[in-house]
């Protein structure tokens, strides 16, 4: 699914009000009938709603959303900054529909955006105290807000904030932008919603940890924009979902056998981290790659035959890392990193595995020699993936100043090196090197827990073995990978989710793709 930009939405709306046609009240009747749906369905009847509106289009949503509430016998209050002769169209419409509703006129207060509170007393004049089920309803801004907000508007913001109700947001938390940050302020005026029913195409700040505080869990709603228009769009940014990967999916032949399916080399593991080797190779099995080879120091041998019987084993010379680059005829992919250490050998050894330019892998302490050894990134195979967590891109990338501008970097790395980076997180990012962005929306927060990146990695590595592209392998493995977590999560919890659980799951969360489970 497609993620737009600020500009972009006003022109899928303007299109489709041309083109559908449609009258902007009416579709905005339209987003407003698909907020109360949603309300209707999780706020009870006996809760108080105070409905938070500015004078533009959201506004206007905020108003028809407080209409359909009265009518369905909810207790409203819409609490309206603006002069009401300087409304938006729509917020005009919206407006006296609702004040010619019964007893419409005594359920909204204006107050002219010149208006002072009175201080910084809470309660804020003139709602009085709030007491009881209150849920506000944010309707303040939408999502083409530029600059902070100030004024009223932003001790209204202050004052809903420190309410302690449950706040929802229509289509954006007021005061929050979607395509950058809010000016790396301290403290930003930004409304802190428990929900946000945003507008589908869905936006790009939703994906960034910063707005998490914000944004608090958000629905996409489906207004029915022009599937012309957002099928003709370019636009740099995705989303991540099963309609998407679902599609790569390669089914088996009845004569396929293991040679068909690839062989992948997983260069991972040392003293005392032979774990990390032992769940990437589970990862990679569980992917469908034909067969799985480990490259293992000498002590390691008994430990990886008894826990991964299906795994075969190359022995490094070496007691306790990797120090030598094996033979690599007859691999058809490469991972490597997971637990092979900083060792001078293995240092050395890793800079000639990534000369051999095979498809390749690159996660953990491979990462980490890359951002000691920068000027090694020259040496990359062309569409190679590397899956570091932030720290790990730091090490290759720099410090940023927010999630945009590390969202930027990223970009750039992959453009300037022909690969793959997935950065690993909620919503892990992939970029690719002509710009594009994907934004997984699978997984869950049980999964940040020691050796999950293990099994993405050799997830990943098994999915390229099998000769699926780089940028396919990557956003089939997340999602699977992610898919794979939030089953486990269902039965053993996420505070005792572990890495194994994921690796056991990865199967249902294949069966779940193909519609079978």
């Amino acid at each position: 699914m497609k993620i737009l930009p600020v500009e972009k939405i006003r022109e899928a709306d303007a299109y489709t009000i041309e083109h559908e046609p449609v009258k902007d009240i009416d579709l905005m009747e339209r987003a407003a009938r698909k907020c109360f749906e949603w309300l209707y369905q999780h706020i009870p009847s006996s809760h108080q709603v105070k409905v938070i509106a500015g004078s533009g289009n959201n506004g206007g949503d905020g108003l028809a959303i407080a209409r359909m509430l009265v009518d369905r016998g909810y207790d409203v209050e819409v609490f309206l900054i603006g002069d009401k002769k300087k409304l938006s169209p729509s917020c005009t419409i919206n407006y006296n529909r609702f004040i010619r509703k019964p007893g419409g006129q005594s359920r909204i207060v204006l107050l002219p955006e010149t208006t002072q509170p009175e201080g910084n007393n809470i309660p804020f004049p003139p709602w009085g105290k709030i007491t009881g089920e209150v849920v506000v309803i944010d309707a303040l801004f939408g999502s083409g807000l530029t600059r902070p907000v100030t004024g009223v508007h932003a001790q209204l913001i202050d004052f809903v904030n420190k309410l302690e109700k449950l706040i929802v947001s229509i289509d954006v938390p007021s005061g929050l932008f979607i395509d950058k940050t809010v000016n790396g302020a301290d403290t930003p005026v930004i409304i802190r919603a428990d929900y946000t029913l945003t507008f589908a195409p869905p936006k790009l700040g939703f994906f960034f940890p910063e707005n998490d505080p914000y944004i608090g869990e958000w629905v996409l709603l489906d207004i029915g924009l022009s599937f012309e228009f957002l099928s003709r769009v370019e636009v740099k940014n995705f989303m991540v979902t099963a309609a998407s990967v679902k599609p790569l999916l390669r089914k088996r032949n009845k004569f396929d056998h293991k040679g068909t399916f690839g062989h992948a080399l997983l260069v991972c593991g040392g003293k005392g981290k032979m774990g990390a080797a032992i769940l990437a190779a589970g990862g990679c099995l569980r992917s469908g790659s034909g067969l799985v080879t480990v490259r293992v120091p000498r002590s390691a041998v008994d430990i990886l035959q008894t826990a991964v019987p299906e795994a075969m084993i190359v022995i490094d010379p070496n007691e306790e890392y990797f120090s030598e680059v094996p033979d690599l005829s007859g691999y058809t992919a490469i991972a490597v990193g997971p637990g092979i250490g900083m060792e001078k050998p293995t240092v050395e050894a890793f800079k000639q595995l990534i000369q051999a330019g095979l498809p390749m892998v690159i996660d953990a302490d491979a990462i980490t020699i890359l951002g000691e050894n920068k000027t090694w990134l020259s040496f990359l195979p062309p569409g190679c993936i590397l899956t570091p967590h932030v720290k790990e891109f730091e090490r290759i990338a720099g410090k940023a100043t927010d999630d945009f501008h590390r969202n930027q970097l990223q970009r750039d790395l992959s453009f300037r090196h022909s690969c793959y980076i997935l950065l690993k997180g909620a919503y892990t990012a992939i970029t690719t090197p002509n710009g594009n962005c994907f934004f997984n929306t699978t997984g869950n927060p049980g999964m940040a827990t020691g050796g999950s990146g293990d099994v993405l990695t050799g997830l990943i590595a098994g999915l390229i073995a099998q000769k699926y592209p780089p940028l396919e392998a990557a956003l089939l493995g997340v999602y699977l990978h992610g898919l794979a977590g939030d089953l486990a999560a269902g039965i053993a919890g996420q505070e005792a989710l572990t890495a194994t659980d994921i690796i056991n799951h990865i199967g249902n969360a294949y069966l779940s793709l193909y519609g079978e489970l």
